[in-house]
């Protein structure tokens, strides 16, 4: 009539749905590592265009002083 939890019904339960969880934080930690990426590549693009535009800069004073 009643049913009576025992602590390996407990361990089974926690097994049954082990592997759900680790695939949801695996996918979670993979959504936020994708994230990151996109973030730092998009910064590091931004400073590279930066970096050309001066160099650009650079290049042109220096042969002005070619010139002259």
């Amino acid at each position: 009539m009643g049913h009576t939890l025992f602590a390996s019904d407990g361990m089974f339960v926690l097994f049954t749905f082990l592997p759900i969880i680790f695939y949801l934080v695996l996918t979670v930690f993979a959504i936020y590592v994708v994230i990151k990426v996109i973030k730092f590549m998009n910064e590091k693009t931004r400073l590279d265009r930066e970096r050309n535009e001066k160099l650009t800069e650079i290049i042109k004073v220096l042969n002005q002083d070619k010139k002259d």
